[in-house]
Formats: structure tokens, C-alpha cells, sequence
């Protein structure tokens, strides 16, 4: 099959944005080969961007949502991976305290944005009372609509403040929820990823559906528009969003200065230590 064909049927499996991704058969999925060669080439471009964003004094602030299992972490993980941890922070916060849930909702959020020269993640955001405590009854119908009617106008000042805001919405397919899950059951390296949390909304898929669209509805804004990421093939979805963030963050490719190691000093009257350090046993 050609390189066209290919993506002409991976066109025909899309659904449309915004609506429930298409289960992608596994034989159309993007193999770990072409993966990492994709993979390593859009990762230099995140480290040209970082000094850029350094250099320039960018506030990026980019928002992952998305049902159960419909890999934000994983693409947060493959984001992040080779750039710097102090340029670019991910922020997963817990669940609110009880002094947090009596303050403004969106105020435990405020002190994580990203001041100049830095790129914050949300791994989940403040759209948590859009989604999942909306669908699982953690807040009231009259506390959602207000926060609808309240977080365009927040994430305008945002905006007008300098912060480029960026909201991704990854959507995974029924049946491609469903084995994500299962495997977490049994994969003794993802078990911790299976909260009862996640056991409870496996069967409210509609009303997750409801709430995502009221949420689109309300806060899909010119200023700080949604993109949705069908992900059914994890690899596919990873490399599209950072080659789309990429496109979203105007930047320049800065010179790099040629780097010479200089010589080590000489040993001089140095001697190796004869204290009886404790040395990790070589199992493999």
C-alpha cells in the first residue's frame, strides 16, 4: 500500500471534530520504527522552540483533556521527554483540598501559570467541573453553568496578559477505551493508572459525551480555540499534536554556538580513595 492510500484511509477512519472517534484497526496504526523516526525529528524542533520560548520570553500554557485512557500522559510524556523540566513544567493536581474547594474554582489553578521564558502543561485542567465532576455529581448543574459562563472571560484575561493558551481534547473510541482498560487490569505496570474513579465513569460514555459537547459549546472560543485529537492510535496522536503545537507557537530557529570540550586538568598528587564505599551489585 502507498504512502497516499494510506493516508487516504486513515481520512476515511477520522470522525468528524468534536464527535466520537473511530476505532482505528491495529494493522493501520503507525509502527514503533516510523514512530521514533518521526518522534526524534519533532523532538529537536521542541528543543529549538525551548530556546526560543527562553530567548523570547514566551508564557505557554497548554491544557490536555480527554476521556479515560485516551492517552493525555503519554503524550505529555512523549512532549517532554528530552527538553528541560524547569522550561517545561507539567501540573497534575490532586484533588482539591477541603480549604481549596471553599475558595474560587479556578483559583488553586492561578499560581501554576507560567511566568516568562516558560511552558506549563496541564495534565487535566479547570475543566475538571466540565467534565468529570459534572458527569460524577461532584458539583451542582447551577456551579457548571457558571463556571461556562466564566471561563472564557478567565482565559481571555489570560490571554490578554501575554499567555499563549493552547486546550487539546483527545478522544478515544469506545472500543478502544475498553481494551485500554482491560489492559491496565492485568499489566502489572499500569495497574495504578486503573482508579475506581475510572471503574465508575466506564459507564457513563454518553453523558461524558454530553458534557464534553456543552463544554465545546460554551468555551470553544477565537481566543483560546479547542483542537480535538483523535487517538485511538496513541503514536499517530502524539506525533500530531506536537507537530501542531509546534505550528501554534511562533518561534525562530536560534544559532547554536559550537560547543569544544575543554582538556582535563592533570591528576597531579591525586589518589583514588581507599574508603570501602558499597557498590551496587551488577544483576544484570
Amino acid at each position: 500500500m502507498d504512502k497516499a492510500t494510506r493516508k487516504a484511509k486513515r481520512g476515511a477512519a477520522k470522525a468528524p471534530a468534536g464527535g466520537p472517534a473511530a476505532d482505528k484497526p491495529v494493522e493501520e496504526r503507525l509502527g514503533r520504527k516510523d514512530y521514533d523516526r518521526e518522534l526524534a525529528k519533532l523532538h529537536e524542533r521542541l528543543v529549538d522552540l525551548q530556546r526560543w520560548v527562553q530567548r523570547a520570553g514566551l508564557k505557554v500554557c497548554i491544557v490536555f483533556e480527554g476521556r479515560d485512557t485516551a492517552g493525555k500522559g503519554g503524550t505529555i510524556k512523549a512532549l517532554t521527554e528530552r527538553v528541560s523540566p524547569r522550561v517545561f513544567r507539567v501540573v497534575a493536581l490532586p484533588a482539591p483540598t477541603e480549604r481549596e474547594k471553599s475558595q474560587m474554582y479556578i483559583q488553586r489553578y492561578m499560581g501554576h501559570l507560567p511566568a516568562a521564558g516558560e511552558v506549563v502543561i496541564f495534565d487535566r485542567s479547570w475543566y475538571n467541573r466540565a467534565g468529570v465532576e459534572r458527569v460524577m455529581g461532584f458539583c451542582t448543574e447551577d456551579q457548571v453553568k457558571r463556571f461556562l459562563s466564566a471561563a472564557p472571560l478567565v482565559e481571555k484575561a489570560m490571554v490578554d496578559s501575554g499567555i499563549l493558551l493552547i486546550k487539546y481534547w483527545l478522544e478515544v473510541g469506545m472500543d478502544e477505551q475498553t481494551r485500554r482498560l482491560e489492559q491496565r487490569m492485568v499489566d502489572g505496570r499500569k495497574t495504578w493508572k486503573l482508579t475506581p474513579m475510572d471503574v465508575k465513569s466506564y459507564s457513563r460514555w454518553y453523558d461524558y459525551s454530553r458534557a464534553r459537547d456543552a463544554m465545546f459549546a460554551a468555551t470553544d472560543s477565537s481566543w483560546a480555540p479547542w483542537f480535538v485529537v483523535p487517538s485511538d492510535d496513541k503514536r499517530r496522536a502524539r506525533l500530531n499534536v506536537i507537530s501542531h503545537l509546534l505550528s501554534r507557537i511562533p518561534h525562530e530557529k536560534l544559532k547554536q554556538d559550537k560547543i569544544k570540550l575543554p582538556k582535563r586538568q592533570k591528576r597531579g598528587d591525586y589518589r583514588e580513595s581507599n574508603h570501602p564505599i558499597k557498590v551496587v551489585p551488577e544483576r544484570y
